[in-house]
């Protein structure tokens, strides 16, 4: 299992107060099953020509016709899903073939793609080498307009008013963008809040590490909720803790503490 999306989770089960381990297990099995269904939903959106709604663009005269359901195992568990179904009889799922029983294994490769942000021909190219499953850039990009909601809607959810520790540190990459290898830097915030609960508040893309992204970082946790910071917990980069000032002027600020080391 991809173990770079164990925080991300952990902030699904908190904005759903969780308390169990079956709790978690049944939140992570309805949030795989959730974006499984919408890939099934984008690959008949693709065999037919036109999304769910959309007669304008409807060119033939195949149409949806129900849906059926099944069970498949996954690492979650078994998880029902509703295979959407043509009139004509002629949509052949590829994700999910007609008699597969098990889809462990693509639970992960799903986040993995989204996470490093890779080219449509490139996740084609790796469901086809890894699954042996041939997808149009048409599909993924079906598939991707009906996720993405999903990933904005974790990217934008409220977020408590006080936290007891805020950590903030960015880790530095290099990737290629436009034909040319540029580097980039992901902003982590990770915050514990005064239960000592640990929760990733959020995760950002931009150019190389400044102190004035980090500025519109913190002005977007205080736009979605977070009132006061006890401490924040930063590295020695120039500006940081006036940015942060500016934001937070009562917190404590801690600094050359290296997030990534812990």
């Amino acid at each position: 299992m991809a173990r770079f999306n164990k925080d991300q989770v952990k902030a699904f089960v908190k904005d759903n107060n969780l308390k169990t381990m079956d709790d978690v297990q049944s939140a992570l099995k309805e949030l795989f099953a959730v974006t499984l269904q919408s890939m099934l939903e984008a690959e008949l959106d693709t065999e037919l020509g036109y999304e769910k709604h959309d007669i304008k663009s409807k060119t033939t005269s195949n149409s949806r016709n129900g849906k059926s359901k099944k069970t498949v195992i996954s690492e979650y568990g078994e998880v029902d899903i509703q295979v959407p179904r043509d009139r004509n009889g002629e949509f052949e799922p590829v994700i999910v073939k007609k008699h597969q029983s098990s889809v462990t294994g693509i639970e992960d490769q799903i986040i993995a793609m989204y996470a490093k942000g890779i080219s449509t021909r490139d996740i084609q190219d790796h469901m086809n080498r890894l699954y042996g499953i041939e997808v149009s850039p048409t599909m993924i990009s079906n598939v991707t307009n009906k996720i993405v909601p999903l990933i904005k809607e974790w990217q934008n959810r409220p977020l408590q008013g006080v936290y007891a520790v805020v950590l903030l540190d960015a880790i530095h990459f290099k990737v290629k963008q436009d034909g040319a290898i540029v580097n980039k830097a992901a902003y982590m915030v990770i915050g514990i809040d005064l239960d000592g609960n640990k929760d990733v508040l959020g995760m950002w893309i931009g150019e190389n590490e400044s102190a004035k992204f980090w500025l519109s970082v913190l002005n977007d946790l205080k736009n979605r909720g977070v009132q006061d910071i006890l401490i924040t917990c930063v590295d020695n980069l120039t500006g940081f803790s006036q940015a942060i000032s500016a934001c937070y002027p009562k917190t404590e600020i801690q600094p050359h503490y290296s997030l990534l080391a812990k």
